[in-house]
């Protein structure tokens, strides 16, 4: 359940671009018949009720924050001991990535996920407790969400899909109320109020389990089906190296060479 200490829940993402850089999912399948994906998975089972707002309460860093909520998932599965890092890294990734300046203040301009999972890629998300050592991605591939089956493949494969979809207004509702605990699609009180970015670790046959504000969400397949515009499979080294599972099964060799065109020189 969503914590119930009130918050303000802000969003972020911009509207989604299309870079002709990035593989695809089903272009790297093709010929192939995907095994089918499991029936349920949930890789956050264990993990602390309270994952951290990561300054998604005050700053429009959506795009940055579900990156260190990735990196909560990954280490607990992967590594058996949480990384969290402090709000710090967030907002640095922030103005590195999506060029937040904190002597402007406000929420900053929001950020473009194909822009930060790039920058991850080259440059990795500052970690430690002055943010001086980097986490780098091996590799990201976007998937198609109409394709239900490839979003579970990525979220069993990755442990966790980076999503970004449109938001209706019933989903943020003023402070001090809350979101609600499951995200379905409703008819009143609908109109899109800007994008936001979440992780997807777990799903089930009713919907996904998303991560967001620091809290578990469920989002129904119907409200996925209509506002989700943007999913991606991230290859993370620890999460390889523990697993060996990778997007559409490549080596750590075969992705690199995906990565070439958009890896920096």
């Amino acid at each position: 359940m969503p914590n119930a200490t009130p918050h303000h829940f802000k969003l972020g993402r911009l509207l989604r671009t299309y870079d002709p850089r990035i593989p695809h999912l089903s272009a790297l399948r093709a010929g192939q018949t995907p095994p089918t994906p499991p029936v349920s998975i949930d890789y956050t089972k264990g993990m602390p009720a309270n994952l951290g707002m990561m300054l998604n309460d005050t700053l429009g860093d959506c795009t940055c924050a579900a990156v260190y909520h990735a990196i909560q998932v990954w280490s607990f599965n992967a590594l058996k001991k949480i990384d969290t890092e402090p709000d710090s890294d967030v907002e640095k990734l922030y103005v590195l990535a999506c060029g937040f300046n904190p002597r402007v203040g406000g929420e900053g301009p929001g950020g473009n996920e194909q822009h930060v999972l790039t920058y991850l890629l080259n440059q990795g998300a500052p970690i430690g407790p002055k943010g001086q050592a980097r986490q780098k991605i091996l590799a990201f591939v976007e998937v198609d969400p109409r394709n239900v089956n490839d979003v579970k493949d990525t979220i069993a494969d990755c442990g966790l899909a980076y999503i970004g979809f449109n938001v209706p207004a019933y989903l943020v509702p003023p402070s001090p109320a809350i979101p609600p605990a499951v995200w379905d699609v409703q008819t009143s009180n609908a109109a899109i109020v800007g994008g936001h970015a979440v992780v997807l670790a777990g799903y089930d046959a009713n919907g996904a389990r998303v991560i967001s504000w620091g809290s578990y969400y469920a989002m129904s397949w119907a409200f996925f089906a209509k506002y989700v515009d943007e999913v991606y499979a991230i290859a993370d080294p620890a999460w390889v190296e523990k697993t060996g599972k990778t997007p559409a099964g490549l080596t750590v060799e075969e992705l690199e060479i995906q990565m070439k065109a958009l890896a920096e020189g």
